[in-house]
């Protein structure tokens, strides 16, 4: 078990050296009777349960690439400054995305550079960032590129070369950075006589962007640190949807899976690259992939009874668990609660490239569950649930 008074390793901290592989992990501890001046993960790698006893939780969908976007909904949970000085300010709390920083947006590297810088600063607060793993994080490591953006592409070019001309090719250190040096790397770069157009030269974006997301690759590493799916005292987090077969395989089986295949690790018997986790990336009923619970509308009211019926199913499997925060699915009325409070869908379609809509972000305080909002003046309505 890993305990510290006060402060905490997030999962998404990119260090030198990158944590190799998971810690095998047989007995996930809860939290019962836990001091509340410590934050407790489960000990592995990634964490599949975090104990944050009497700590405020906020939470944040799909970022999609778009770092305005990004930015006004950390502002908004209270854990991002407003003076451009990207500092933590949350304090004590523990934020959590819930997937899909990548794909539709041109800032995805930046953003997830600001998460892990803001995840240092959170642990050395005493606070805690983590992040889940989203359907667009798996389908970059396993080289589907469809809903990658032009500049996405050249995002990725431009913070290879940044990484090859001023960190020696060491691209974990330059990613420490991005987030701030990425506005000024690609005005120089866009002026550099390299930059200019070559029809030798046109894949290499494509070709950069592989080697940065595939298996073993250097962003891949870091989203290895990702949770597939993360439980922080009673709320239960997935991008997707959590079913009751997937805490029969074993929740932190998912997350340990996910993490090898993409830390690029080899078959323990058969010495072959680790395959691609299918239960927990692909597939409609996978964790990343699931709709089950995101739907606004239900044909009827059974159909409503059986989703919900099921969702408790998968929540009585998980100790502790009341509640389950998805992203994944834009939801058009804003983020909202179904199942009395069980299910929170909390992608709002903030990014330019879904729906623009104004950040929203969910904030959790004992049985408290809460919306806040830009356009009402943070408190946007109020649900207490146990």
């Amino acid at each position: 078990m890993g305990a510290k008074s006060g402060a905490l390793a997030s999962s998404a901290v990119c260090q030198q050296p990158v944590v190799q592989g998971p810690v095998e992990v047989s007995v996930i501890p809860r939290w019962s009777g836990v001091d509340a001046g410590h934050i407790i993960e489960d000990g592995g790698y990634p964490p599949t349960v975090v104990a944050a006893p009497g700590r405020r939780v906020v939470a944040s969908g799909d970022f999609h690439g778009d770092m305005r976007a990004a930015r006004r909904a950390l502002q908004l949970a209270g854990v991002l400054s407003q003076d451009q000085q990207d500092r933590w300010t949350g304090g004590s709390s523990v934020f959590v995305q819930v997937g899909d920083v990548l794909d539709r947006g041109d800032d995805e590297i930046a953003i997830m550079s600001l998460l892990a810088h803001l995840s240092r600063q959170a642990s050395a607060a005493g606070g805690a960032l983590y992040q889940v793993c989203g359907n667009h994080e798996t389908m970059n490591v396993y080289g589907d590129f469809r809903y990658v953006t032009e500049e996405g592409f050249k995002e990725g070019d431009w913070f290879d070369r940044w990484a090859r001309e001023n960190y020696g090719g060491d691209h974990m250190a330059a990613f420490q950075s991005w987030y701030k040096e990425a506005p000024l790397a690609k005005q120089q770069l866009k002026r550099s006589p390299s930059a200019s157009w070559n029809p030798l030269l046109a894949n290499r974006p494509r070709r950069v962007r592989q080697e940065l997301f595939e298996p073993g690759g250097p962003l891949a590493r870091v989203m290895a640190g990702y949770s597939a799916v993360l439980q922080v005292n009673d709320s239960l987090f997935a991008h997707g949807g959590v079913l009751p077969h997937h805490v029969d395989y074993g929740l932190e089986r998912l997350n340990r899976e996910v993490s090898r295949w993409m830390l690029g690790h080899t078959d323990r018997v058969t010495g072959e690259p680790q395959e691609q986790p299918f239960l927990a990336t692909r597939g409609y009923n996978s964790v990343m992939w699931s709709r089950l619970y995101s739907r606004e509308e239900y044909d009827s009211g059974a159909e409503r009874d059986q989703v919900c019926m099921t969702l408790s199913k998968a929540l009585r499997m998980v100790p502790g668990a009341k509640r389950l925060i998805v992203g994944h699915t834009p939801q058009e009325t804003g983020a909202n609660s179904e199942c009395n409070g069980r299910i929170w869908r909390i992608d709002v379609g903030m990014s330019s490239g879904i729906l623009q809509a104004a950040p929203q972000v969910l904030e959790i305080s004992g049985s408290d569950v809460r919306v806040l909002s830009e356009e009402t003046g943070r408190d946007l309505w109020l649900a207490s649930y146990i």
